[in-house]
């Protein structure tokens, strides 16, 4: 059995939107348990044999500040969802509130796994091949070093191989071109430890790969530095949203046009279900010390059904022990490449 800590209160609709995710949820999953956190008042209505409801006193807004949510408010759904994990009633606690609070939290609560400097957001891309592309870092690190994007195909790696059953995933590192020569001193360092990590057996590196990468599915995994990897995950919300747009747009501009839209109705559907980035929704927090899943703050129940069945997954094959391994095996060439934190930023 598999029990899940969620922050009901998190994200653009709260308990609205999380309480009907968690009822489908238990509904597709009979041997799985959810701790709903929440406040009493917000949850009381909710009854499942499999649900147990823990209170928390305050909840963390979209607008707080870290230092806010960090250090005021110690009880709120976020930290007392996280804090099961810790504790052990949970093995991985799922949220859809402020992105840097509950990285923050986790981080403070749960500290890092050995080997590891910073942890990474790890999401999913739709991709032409009918899967998805699993690209980290997604905006936890602005800045990284050649050392960082090591670490992050090596976490990385360790999550497509759980949660697709690929067993050697293939890791390309996001570049301007596919040629070695392309790319800031950054890039071509972190190639060579990839190569390396390559040659010692820690991982699958491709090479580098460009944007239209992510996209065609040439690489299971694409690792990049938090500031890339956020806006290309923005610039693709973006565009499926204006396509969309155009697509209504298009179908509803004459009667003509609607009749055309009643005959493709199926294949409208088909197209939409490849694009529908609900179905890739919850973001693995990588590198800690206990399992974290974010789900997009405007996900609705559909879309966070699919965070807590990620989190569920990830769970029941016990990714951070698989993340570990890897981190050990790996642990002579992260060491050797490793350069002195800097403790105003780490």
């Amino acid at each position: 059995m598999v029990t899940l800590a969620v922050d009901c209160m998190g994200g653009d609709h709260g308990t609205s939107v999380t309480l009907l995710a968690c009822k489908q949820f238990l509904q597709a999953h009979p041997e799985a348990k959810l701790l709903l956190v929440g406040l009493p008042q917000a949850l009381q209505h909710f009854q499942h044999p499999r649900a147990t409801l823990v209170a928390a006193s305050e909840v963390v807004t979209m607008e707080d500040p870290l230092e806010v949510a960090l250090r005021r408010k110690k009880d709120s759904s976020m930290r007392v969802a996280i804090e099961q994990v810790k504790s052990g009633p949970a093995q991985a606690a799922v949220s859809a509130g402020n992105t840097g609070a509950l990285m923050a939290i986790s981080r403070y609560v749960l500290k890092t796994l050995d080997g590891i400097d910073r942890p990474a957001i790890a999401g999913q891309f739709p991709n032409a091949r009918g899967g998805g592309t699993t690209m980290l870092d997604m905006g936890a690190n602005v800045d990284c070093t050649p050392e960082h994007l090591l670490q992050f195909a090596v976490m990385g790696s360790a999550l497509v191989t759980v949660l697709q059953g690929t067993t050697s995933p293939t890791v390309g590192l996001l570049n301007i071109g596919e040629e070695a020569i392309k790319g800031g001193e950054n890039i071509k360092k972190a190639a060579e430890l990839l190569r390396s990590a390559a040659k010692s057996g820690d991982l699958n590196f491709y090479g580098n790969v460009e944007g239209n990468d992510i996209f065609l599915g040439t690489t299971d995994l694409v690792v990049c530095d938090g500031f890339v990897g956020n806006v290309a995950l923005k610039a693709s919300e973006g565009l499926a949203t204006m396509m969309s747009g155009f697509l209504r747009e298009s179908f509803s501009a004459s009667i003509f046009t609607k009749i055309a839209a009643i005959f493709s109705y199926s294949i409208l559907s088909a197209f939409k279900n490849k694009m529908d980035h609900r179905r890739y929704n919850g973001a693995a927090l990588l590198g800690l010390r206990g399992l974290v899943f974010k789900s997009h703050g405007s996900a609705d129940a559909f879309a966070f059904e699919n965070a807590l069945r990620r989190a569920y997954d990830a769970a029941r094959n016990d990714l951070t022990a698989q993340v570990q391994e890897r981190i050990a095996h790996a642990a002579p060439l992260l060491q050797g490449s490793a350069t002195p934190s800097n403790p105003d930023t780490d």
